[in-house]
């Protein structure tokens, strides 16, 4: 049976694009080049090998034995730079009008709806990053159990509150009457869970039990697969449609247990995100966090090679940028590295491609899906 592995390494843009400036990124933004520049290099040769970094600009021995190699990059055609456009045009979905986003917080009507459906009043209502407003409002939540809310550069509805004030479940609760209320014109992308734990001293701690409820996707290339194997928060991007019913991972690590369950399975499609360097590196400025996120990843390459058949396709790809050393702790306009491996030997650059659809176009191809 033929089978597609899709791996998305979150944020790791392959340059800037044409269109940078457009999204504000005016610092030149080129992820994996400065990530590994800023490193003195990186020990990561399967990466290497299968073209991820030279697609970045990188230069590198593309190449891996027993195995064909084709790399190249892709240069995002859809009005966003976040995850939900990304995962979605791989997916063939164009976003051609931007979601909207709120550099001033959100519509007052629209918090006292939320307020009133909620029982309480929120605090915050402004873009933050989310560790710094947890320091500035994370004494009061907990004093009082008023909810943070708060956005960032991109279309986010995001609602923080600490586990021992806010039962989980009350948070979700929350979230989607949020997602409920985010229709248009505040069609928001998604309405994000933010738990947290801890105290002011030493300091909260974002918990990992983040969920994410996106606006619905239209048809897509997952519509036509069915029974699709997603790992992380690909399926919730989707709002689940499509995919298997699967334990929620958190993080790169658990990522990987779980892929190993996917390869033993008979999904024919396993799409995964890998969120770390993007997450825990790429917001937080830490290029060398980063990079060692990178390293200890071809580690995990290494064992999905040995797991590979000549029946098996595996693409490797990122969403967007998030450039650790920029000034901007947000997303950054950049094309996306794409490589595609599977058993045979040479290696081909094909250059750069227009739209992240290209990853669907792969798939269907391997998979032998009519085009729509």
């Amino acid at each position: 049976m033929k089978r597609a592995i899709v791996l998305v390494l979150d944020g790791c843009g392959a340059g800037e694009a044409p269109d940078a400036a457009l999204f504000n990124d005016l610092d030149h933004p080129s992820t994996l080049k400065h990530v590994w520049d800023h490193c003195g290099g990186l020990n990561a040769p399967t990466l290497a090998g299968a073209g991820f970094f030279a697609a970045g600009g990188v230069e590198t021995e593309v190449g891996l034995k027993g195995f064909r190699v084709e790399f190249g990059r892709l240069q995002e055609q859809s009005m966003g730079k976040d995850s939900v456009t990304g995962h979605w045009e791989m997916m063939g979905i164009h976003t051609e009008v931007a979601f909207p986003t709120y550099p001033d917080g959100f519509p007052a009507d629209l918090v006292a709806e939320f307020e009133r459906r909620i029982g309480r009043p929120v605090l915050g209502n402004k873009p933050a990053s989310g560790t710094a407003i947890l320091s500035e409002l994370g004494p009061e939540h907990v004093r009082t159990g008023h909810p943070i809310l708060y956005t960032s550069a991109d279309s986010v509805f995001q609602v923080a509150c600490h586990e021992d004030v806010v039962p989980i479940e009350q948070l979700y609760e929350f979230c989607r009457i949020g997602r409920e209320l985010c229709s248009a014109p505040n069609n928001v992308q998604r309405v994000i869970a933010r738990p947290f734990l801890g105290s002011a001293d030493p300091g909260y701690i974002r918990t990992e039990r983040r969920k994410d409820f996106p606006i619905t996707a239209p048809k897509n290339l997952i519509d036509d697969v069915l029974d699709v194997f997603g790992i992380g928060v690909i399926p919730e991007l989707f709002d689940g449609r499509g995919f298997r019913s699967v334990r929620r991972t958190q993080n790169n690590a658990e990522h990987a247990e779980m892929l190993w369950t996917a390869l033993e399975s008979d999904a024919r499609f396993i799409f995964a995100n890998f969120e770390d360097f993007d997450m825990l590196y790429g917001h937080r400025n830490d290029p060398t966090g980063f990079g060692r996120a990178l390293e200890t990843f071809d580690a995990t390459l290494i064992s999905i090679l040995s797991k590979l058949t000549s029946d098996d396709l595996l693409i490797l790809t990122a969403d967007h940028g998030n450039d650790p050393t920029s000034k901007s702790t947000d997303h950054s306009r950049e094309y996306v590295p794409c490589c595609w491996v599977c058993k045979g030997d040479g290696v081909a650059n094909f250059g750069t491609k227009q739209g992240l659809w290209q990853v669907g176009n792969f798939v269907k191809a391997w998979l032998g899906i009519e085009p729509q």
